[in-house]
């Protein structure tokens, strides 16, 4: 690898879906690491393979469908946790190993061991995940807040155990761009066998400083970058993937570094996450926010018309997004559809082309307009669970006076039900209407609407997130009828709840090993 050459290593399969809620289906993760191989991402932390059975069996489909990019799993430093991710991710053509440690006087503190015990703990493990793979990474977990001391021992112990990938995490996003540059420097310069290995860098967001302190690092010797699209993460994110990358590209006079991204993609991939997380993406997001190249400013508008380059560092395709977006209509084939959606980066089998094709004319039967975006709503809305659940009908009664009422019929299985029931707003009504006919004990966790265009004509997509002993499940749904989507939304979480019902046992923790804070 030349000098210049920054690793891309995402981790919003595993950091990522840590955030709270943030939960995603084996197809859907299945998904989102063929969209990171497909875009260059160098290394795909896959999950954390000891945590379930779900995340092994996602970590070893993943290995062995990825055709580009190094799969990791994450491992903590005891020899259970690196034999099961070696099974996971041993099928895959570059396989890699991530274990950790919290090296910090506070991380230190929690199994109670000694420096000394500590340091025998990180020789042994590193040691016996090197005699599996030949690739290993290990982080000491929160090192801007460990011992100079003891940081240098313990890196160098690792780097003699046989790793391959040094990670400096700043665990909870405490240090400062000036640190993190320094830090690496002096780790490079004063560590025995520095020069055999790459040093990483994986920042988070606590203090809005996880960019950064990710270029700064960079800037110090680092050559790996730990990110996830969207800076998707527990508490407040990680270093976002499309940040550093535009950041290297855009100002590539000041930071000379270079990277595998296909960076046309980016847009697509962060609106995928984001619809199959749940997390939807702030307006005022850097790079993918709606409104990164907006103008509303009469000075800009002006500015832009005669000159874009006055108001816009970057150009919209750049990230892959196309400058007309209103191209599709009611008259508009199948053909056109394909291509369309073949533009905005989804390749739908015949079957799903049709099911989407459906929708999308009765879509364009209710809109003038339809974008993009409602193109992508269309696609993200299709039914990834099984479906033992269809909403058929619904009808609200709603205005100044309360109760309002809702009458739905479900189909459930085979077998179609009508109920009426009253709640407090037609999507309160709607939702105890559903659960009148659906017997469950789950608690709503997260109700959220977001507009996906603009005008009263708007297509509304709802994400509801729901609990339920131990099992968060969610569902997501798009319509211009808010009610509607709503109430599709939650059936879309209620069918998931009924598939992980039979799959996991009641009272199991989906997410069974605790590793909040991890690296």
């Amino acid at each position: 690898m030349s000098g210049d050459r920054v690793l891309i290593f995402d981790t919003t399969l595993r950091d990522g879906e840590q955030s709270p809620g943030a939960t995603m289906s084996h197809s859907e993760k299945l998904e989102i690491a063929e969209l990171l191989d497909e875009m260059g991402v160098d290394i795909i932390e896959a999950g954390f393979p000891i945590a379930s059975e779900g995340d092994f069996a996602a970590v070893r489909e993943i290995s062995q469908r990825a055709k580009q990019a190094t799969i990791c799993g994450l491992a903590r430093a005891n020899l259970k946790d690196i034999d099961r991710c070696w099974e996971a991710v041993r099928h895959a053509k570059s396989p890699r190993i991530h274990t950790f440690i919290g090296t910090s006087p506070l991380h230190r503190a929690i199994p109670n061991l000694t420096q000394d015990e500590m340091a025998e703990r990180i020789h042994q493990t590193v040691t016996h995940a090197r005699n599996l793979c030949d690739n290993v990474q290990w982080s000491p977990m929160d090192a801007t807040r460990t011992e100079w001391d003891y940081l240098r021992r313990t890196v160098e112990i690792a780097i003699r155990a046989g790793a391959t990938t040094i990670n400096i995490p700043d665990t909870v996003g405490y240090t400062a761009p000036v640190e993190s540059a320094d830090l690496i420097r002096r780790l490079i310069a004063e560590v025995e066998g520095a020069e055999d290995v790459v040093f990483a860098t994986h920042c988070h967001n606590d203090l809005g400083m996880a960019t950064a302190n990710s270029l700064a690092a960079v800037e110090g010797g680092a050559r790996q970058i730990e990110c996830t699209i969207n800076g998707l993460g527990e508490r407040a994110g990680n270093t976002a993937l499309e940040e550093v990358v535009m950041a290297m590209k855009v100002r590539h006079d000041i930071i000379p570094y270079s990277t595998r991204i296909d960076t046309t993609k980016i847009m697509h991939v962060s609106r995928r996450v984001a619809t199959v997380s749940g997390f939807q993406v702030q307006f005022n997001k850097a790079i993918v926010g709606k409104n990164a190249f907006a103008h509303e400013s009469g000075i800009h508008q002006d500015g832009m018309l005669k000159n874009a380059e006055t108001f816009e560092i970057m150009r919209p395709a750049d990230i892959g997004l196309k400058d007309t977006s209103i191209v599709m209509g009611k008259h508009s084939g199948r053909a056109a559809l394909r291509s369309k959606l073949r533009e905005l980066g989804y390749e739908l089998a015949d079957n799903q082309l049709q099911d989407v094709f459906v929708r999308f004319k009765a879509l364009a039967d209710r809109k003038k307009e339809v974008y993009d975006e409602d193109l992508e709503a269309l696609v993200a809305a299709r039914d990834t669970a099984e479906e033992t659940l269809e909403l058929k009908f619904l009808r609200v009664i709603c205005g100044t006076e309360a109760p309002q009422s809702a009458d739905l019929i479900l189909r459930i299985d085979d077998t179609e039900k009508r109920v009426t029931a009253k709640g407090d707003g037609p999507v309160d009504a709607a939702f105890n209407a559903i659960k009148a006919l659906v017997d469950h004990s789950a608690r709503l966790q997260l109700y959220q609407v977001h507009a996906v265009t603009e005008g009263t004509d708007a297509q509304a997509t709802v994400t509801v997130r729901l609990e339920e002993a131990g099992r968060v499940v969610t569902g997501q749904s798009a319509d211009t009828d808010t009610v509607v989507a709503s109430a599709r939304a939650y059936i879309a979480a209620l069918n998931r709840l009924l598939v992980k019902r039979r799959t996991v046992p009641e009272g199991a923790d989906t997410k069974a090993v605790s590793y909040r804070d991890t690296v």
